[in-house]
């Protein structure tokens, strides 16, 4: 499956959610990541991401498709991380 995840975290867990995102999905934006993922490691990250999270104030929002296909994508301005760079 093919997933955008979007996270609004407080201040003091923000970079402890970046480094656990970035294990899973490409980084496109601040807060913002994209790629594929299984339903397993989808389960993974949303469990270990509840732990780092503070339920009653940050939030994670995961946008679900089948296929990367299924997404138009327009960038207006910079993209911040291309993801067909590899080094």
């Amino acid at each position: 499956m093919y997933v955008i995840l979007v996270y609004d975290i407080g201040e003091k867990r923000v970079g402890k959610m970046l480094k656990l995102c970035r294990q899973y999905l490409n980084w496109i934006q601040n807060s913002v990541f994209e790629g594929g993922i299984t339903e397993v490691k989808l389960k993974e990250l949303e469990f270990k991401a509840k732990g780092i999270m503070n339920l009653e104030e940050d939030s994670l929002i995961i946008f679900k498709s089948r296929e990367e296909k299924w997404l138009e994508k327009k960038i207006v301005g910079l993209e911040k991380n291309e993801l067909d760079s590899f080094i």
